[in-house]
């Protein structure tokens, strides 16, 4: 294969002192400033040769591994027709929810610049397969989508337009689909092992894709935007918005349920549960906050409802649709409160609200950590006023018991080893088990072996290539710049001749050219700059290995080499450098494998 010449001094290569004013995260600012990512507009960032050389070795390992899975490639059209997306009824979700970029043609028709393919990939396979002989198969493509993001920020992480790796799985049967889906996490922890990346498997809501199950991807890092709760056995692993726990101590355990108190807790300008418990001389798990929402149904009519939940927890409003078997849910605005509970925030309870126009009442969920509840205050609907002693299953009309409460650290993991431990991560690829929800809304049909027809059984698997490249950054740096794995890295090799003198332009060149000739990716820093500067580029570009030839060392016979993991370079005689380079790449690239009494001194 033909390797091109990368001499540094003819390359399209410009760093950046300090980062641009918009970056926030390090992976942003630091491509910006290797020069790797150009800012074109907000969420919207041009690869310059260097940053593409590192997105293609991404592409390279994602395309190896989905076609050793079985997978096969195709391309599927960004520009979608508005139709296919009403089919699913996502046209509106997406446009309601505002991250839909869409248009129309000269037409009239409409558009959408495609976040995902579920549709377009269910009318391909609808208009092509009708019998269940020429099932199962799983077609991906790596494509660029568009998503317009409310607030775009931290480079590649959360942008406007990105690059994606989306695969769709279809079976006849649930088996079928199970058999796929395991294939593909196999495959995702080949790409994410091959890209020498820290990362955990964590369960996690399915979001507007939708489906049964679902499970993410997430790089470990300590700038991660995403919590990660585990189980101090490992046991057990899901993203915050999915996370449960165990049982959570009651402080009322054991105690007889006293008579319940009518609003004879006066609480005067004490609106948060802290300040209510110190009044009380008690503890917050014992006040009740009583949350209000607009719950929008599947068919987008709405009913409001009031959900339970004790003063030291939080409502974690991704897993409370779902609890409640609604589409979404929206907090209740204050200028709304005195139609139903007829009193500001701070004194709102569950106990004679009053309903809207259209409902009989207002249906109350109790998180299941008040469910055994007794002797425990909660809002009169009365400013300044409480009631007291209140037992949950005797004073209160149910609706239902949900678990809808926000995982913390320290609390027991719901699988009875230990306590649950909280880590920052970045979600670089997510599958999901879809089941029938796209075939059965696009009549996407096959005869069954007794000729029944019945829908298709879909998976999705989606794999972020910018976000895992920004997430290696994320991984992997240090004060001076990036520190790139070898299969990620722009180049492997990077040789610096430190003066313009013959000898050590001769001896530096020579080793590039064996380095090259040796298969190696390699550029050769020739610029007539100074040796800080030089030094500080190659540190901040991140380069896994350098070779340093100066007119110090090559007067003892010798080149300095160091990995940019370890950052201590030895001196190496020149005749062994270049098998010094093979060696380390060999071993990893991360610390520096010499022979022997290889070393020169140093």
């Amino acid at each position: 294969m033909l390797r091109r010449d990368m001499r540094w001094s003819q390359a399209f290569i410009s760093t950046l002192r300090e980062a641009p004013g918009d970056a926030e995260a390090i992976s942003h600012k630091l491509l910006a400033r290797a020069g790797m990512i150009q800012r074109l507009a907000a969420g919207i960032y041009s690869y310059t040769p260097l940053g593409f050389r590192s997105l293609k070795k991404m592409i390279e390992i994602v395309r190896e591994e989905m076609d050793r899975s079985g997978a096969q490639e195709v391309d599927l059209p960004i520009l979608q027709p508005m139709e296919i997306w009403q089919e699913t009824k996502r046209w509106e979700r997406y446009i309601n929810d505002g991250i839909l970029f869409h248009l129309d043609d000269r037409k009239s028709g409409s558009f959408a610049l495609a976040p995902t393919a579920e549709e377009a990939v269910t009318d391909m396979v609808r208009k092509s397969v009708t019998s269940w002989r020429q099932l199962p198969f799983n077609l991906y493509q790596i494509k660029t989508k568009f998503r317009d993001e409310i607030r775009p920020r931290f480079g590649l992480l959360r942008g406007r337009e990105f690059l994606m790796k989306d695969a769709y799985s279809f079976d006849v049967d649930d088996k079928g689909l199970d058999v796929h889906y395991k294939k593909m996490e196999k495959a995702y922890r080949r790409i994410f092992e091959r890209c020498g990346l820290e990362y955990v498997l964590v369960q996690a809501d399915s979001g507007a894709i939708g489906g049964s199950a679902s499970e993410e991807f997430m790089v470990v890092a300590d700038t991660g935007e995403d919590a990660l709760v585990f189980s101090e056995s490992g046991d057990y692993g899901a993203n915050i918005e999915k996370a449960v726990t165990g049982e959570l101590p009651e402080p009322w355990a054991g105690e007889e349920a006293r008579p319940f108190g009518r609003a004879n807790a006066p609480t005067p300008g004490l609106i948060t549960c802290e300040d209510q418990a110190r009044h009380f001389g008690t503890t917050t798990s014992r006040i009740v906050k009583t949350m209000l929402y607009e719950a929008v149904r599947h068919d987008n009519t709405s009913f409001v409802a009031a959900v339970l939940i004790r003063g030291d927890l939080d409502i974690n409003e991704v897993k409370l649709p779902k609890a409640l078997g609604i589409l979404h849910a929206l907090l209740l605005p204050e200028h709304r409160l005195d139609a139903i509970a007829h009193t500001p925030p701070g004194f709102v309870g569950p106990i004679g609200l009053t309903p809207p126009a259209g409902q009989d009442d207002v249906p109350v969920y109790v998180d299941r950590s008040l469910a055994n509840a007794v002797n425990v205050y909660c809002g009169a609907n009365e400013e300044g006023t409480h009631h007291s002693n209140v037992s949950i299953a005797r004073d209160v009309k149910i609706a239902g018991i949900v678990e809808v409460a926000t995982a913390r650290e320290g609390d027991p993991s719901p699988t009875g080893n230990g306590k649950l431990l909280i880590k920052r991560g970045i979600e670089v690829g997510h599958i999901f088990k879809l089941g029938t929800k796209y075939s059965e809304a696009m009549r996407c049909e096959v005869a069954d072996q007794s000729q029944k027809l019945v829908p298709l059984v879909m998976g999705c698997y989606g794999l972020g290539i910018g976000r895992t490249v920004a997430s290696a950054v994320e991984q992997n740096h240090d004060s001076e710049g990036i520190i790139w794995p070898v299969p990620l890295a722009p180049y492997t090799c990077v040789v610096a001749a430190l003066q313009r003198d013959a000898d050590v332009l001769a001896k530096a060149g020579a080793i590039y050219e064996e380095l090259r000739e040796k298969g190696v990716e390699v550029i050769f820093d020739d610029r007539e700059e100074r040796p800080g500067v030089k030094f500080k580029d190659i540190d901040l570009i991140g380069f896994p290995l350098r070779v340093i030839v100066g007119s110090k060392a090559l007067a003892k016979g010798a080149v300095e080499i160091s990995t940019r993991f370890e950052r201590k370079a030895e001196s190496v005689p020149v005749a062994k450098a270049v098998e010094t380079v093979l060696r380390t790449i060999a071993g990893g690239g991360r610390r520096l494998v010499l022979e022997p009494g290889e070393s020169a001194g140093g």
